[in-house]
């Protein structure tokens, strides 16, 4: 039996499907899109006969999903409407955070939300906040949340941050971010001539690390620490680059190591967005027609076609599920 649940408040029909009685069974969800293999090496990362499963739709644009381990579920950004999103099997799609990225009045801002997400060494939720033009933390417990926010970083040299976009944290609690400027409106006054990737430190001291990207967007670590991936969503220059880290954590020079330019078309849509990496290194990076599969060293080895545009992606905590936020939809591929 389908159950319908809708959000008037926000404007959202969101579906799910309810589970069957037999408690042995799964739910059953709707499935989309195709599984590109372009490399055998693709069999060993997503099983032959897997599907996307769309999980909830209705959304204005969903982005920088997270999986909460101790909850058994997700929360993702819905940038437009300013909320983030909690999904489980248990309870499907609730509020969690509202407002999640601006303080003020949404009227006539366009991506005033919460972006990219990620938990810190403390289990802290941190945000990357398109509308206050900052990094906060959510200074309330993941199981009861609350829209208190202490900022981490709001300024680079006395000039505000353009509207931080995509975050990744190291083991050491080291976070890297992108800043673009696509939280920014009209009548918003950008004050950097850049569009930067910092890192703040355990102390808390914001550093650019690198200022000749268009538009630095998704990122991402490798296992061992020693590169930052960033993707860049500009669509005359569609690519995701390798940086080199040196001892203290530092980019110590890097590279493209994959160009998408030309592959967008009519069917695959959508630029280089949020990526994850898995333990063994291969990108999961969203990009032209889903969510692309890459080796660390850039080969295209196939593609998670969403049908849709698609901006983030992430694992669950033993990494046997990819999460996908994909324009209005929620969606999940069971991995090997």
């Amino acid at each position: 039996m389908k159950q319908i649940s809708f959000c008037l408040a926000l404007g959202i029909l969101v579906f799910s499907c309810e589970a069957p009685t037999d408690n042995k069974q799964s739910k059953k969800y709707a499935t989309t899109g195709s599984i590109e293999r372009l490399d055998p090496i693709m069999d060993e990362l997503v099983p032959k006969d897997a599907e996307i499963e769309i999980l909830a739709s209705g959304f204005e644009w969903a982005e920088g999903p997270v999986w909460l381990a101790d909850q058994n579920a997700l929360i993702f950004s819905d940038i437009p409407v300013n909320t983030v999103f909690r999904w489980s099997e248990k309870d499907s799609i609730t509020e969690y955070l509202k407002p999640a990225g601006f303080s003020g009045p949404i009227e006539g801002k366009n991506e005033p939300g919460s972006n990219g997400l990620v938990l810190d060494k403390e289990g802290n939720l941190i945000l990357c906040q398109h509308g206050d033009r900052q990094v906060a933390r959510m200074m309330a417990p993941l199981d009861k949340p609350d829209e208190v926010y202490e900022p981490i970083a709001r300024d680079y040299n006395g000039l505000r941050l353009n509207s931080p976009n995509d975050i990744t944290m190291s083991s050491e609690g080291v976070f890297y971010f992108t800043d673009p400027p696509y939280g920014l409106d009209d009548w918003n006054i950008k004050e950097l001539d850049f569009q930067g990737v910092y890192k703040i430190d355990q102390e808390g001291k914001l550093t650019l690390q690198i200022d000749d990207l268009t538009r630095p967007n998704g990122i991402g670590l490798s296992p061992d620490e020693r590169t930052l991936y960033v993707a860049v969503s500009d669509p005359e220059q569609a690519a995701y680059y390798a940086y080199q880290l040196d001892e203290d954590g530092n980019v110590a020079g890097g590279d493209k190591i994959l160009d998408v330019t030309d592959m967008y078309s009519e069917e695959r849509q959508g630029n280089p967005d949020g990526m994850v990496i898995n333990k063994s290194g291969y990108l999961f990076a969203t990009g032209p027609g889903g969510v692309l599969i890459i080796s660390p060293e850039g080969k295209h080895l196939g593609t998670i076609l969403t049908g849709e545009k698609t901006a983030n992606c992430t694992f669950n905590q033993d990494e046997s599920e990819l999460y996908i936020t994909a324009d209005m939809h929620l969606m999940r591929v069971k991995l090997k």
